[in-house]
């Protein structure tokens, strides 16, 4: 199917008042207890987890996690500062690194305090609970203890035999499902979804460009679906929202919604390249997939490097 034919039989654009709707009928405050600070972290049960640990039976691991950037780009005008602080001079090694973990390029996990709605965070919690001193609620430290379940990678420009998706292809319910019948995996309660749009090839390929204006992604659309599956975590190679969003007054649904109404985590600027080439020759698109954040006490996001293990 073609990008032209796959976008003409398709309503444009959602509504803003359908997509505030969904932080009513899609909320999950309060299904996990009214002091829940993980979201929908809380369906990676122990059963869960070790039910995805016996997933691995070749013991091949792949990272999805970009190199963290120190030279400036269109989509990462603000690199990592890293400084060596201990060099032969020294007679040791050292490094002092600083970053700015949200954006378009480094590879990282959202806290459930990151997105504002209405004034309100996940769960019903304030958003003056955001302070100059970090978040006193919903922060990233909430996750010390990592997050060890099943991963399962769509892959839809697979599906259509293309190598990646142009900026501000949005991808549709039906796109998802498409991919699930391809990869042989179906997403259910309690995993971590991950969805590759090719970001990365495409940037190899043409040179970068600034994913502020244009970026694939899931459409509002996809957010029913993701509430659904019961997915735990969603990831991609960009940040899952698909940019511009074709809804007036939401630029970021899949965070506004996702993050605020249903506790999910999100994984950004993940590289999938080498996971899709793993899946292809393991012959499966599910996995053992361990997040290990930083433990940053009130903090809203961490870089991350997700490990997958097959």
């Amino acid at each position: 199917m073609t990008t032209q034919s796959r976008t003409a039989r398709r309503p444009r654009p959602a509504r803003a008042a359908e997509v505030e709707a969904l932080h009513q009928t899609l909320s999950n405050w309060g299904r996990f207890g009214e002091r829940d600070q993980l979201g929908t972290l809380n369906l990676v049960t122990r059963e869960r987890s070790a039910a995805a640990a016996a997933l691995v039976r070749t013991g091949r691991s792949v990272s999805c996690a970009r190199a963290i950037d120190t030279e400036p780009s269109a989509e990462n005008p603000q690199p990592a500062l890293h400084h060596m602080i201990g060099t032969a001079s020294e007679g040791w090694g050292g490094d002092f690194l600083a970053l700015a973990p949200h954006g378009y390029a480094t590879s990282h996990i959202d806290a459930l305090c990151h997105i504002f709605h209405a004034g309100m965070l996940y769960n019903g919690y304030s958003c003056q609970r955001v302070t100059a001193r970090g978040a006193l609620d919903l922060s990233i430290d909430a996750l010390r203890d990592g997050v060890v379940a099943r991963g399962v990678l769509l892959d839809p420009p697979r599906v259509d035999g293309r190598p990646f998706l142009e900026p501000g292809e949005a991808l549709h319910p039906e796109d998802l499902e498409r991919a699930e019948v391809e990869s042989g995996a179906r997403a259910g309660p309690g995993d971590v979804l991950l969805v590759r749009t090719g970001r990365w090839r495409l940037r190899d390929e043409r040179g970068s460009w600034d994913p502020r204006e244009r970026l694939a992604g899931l459409h509002a659309s996809c957010l029913p679906w993701l509430r659904e599956r019961d997915v735990s975590v969603l990831g991609s190679d960009g940040v899952s929202d698909v940019i511009p969003s074709g809804v007036e007054g939401a630029r970021l649904p899949i965070h506004e919604v996702g993050i605020v109404a249903m506790g999910l985590h999100l994984l950004d600027n993940l590289d999938l390249e080498a996971l899709s080439a793993a899946c292809s020759e393991e012959g499966r698109s599910s996995f053992l997939l361990v997040l290990a954040p930083l433990v940053l006490a009130r903090g809203t996001a961490s870089p991350l490097n997700p490990i997958a293990v097959f």
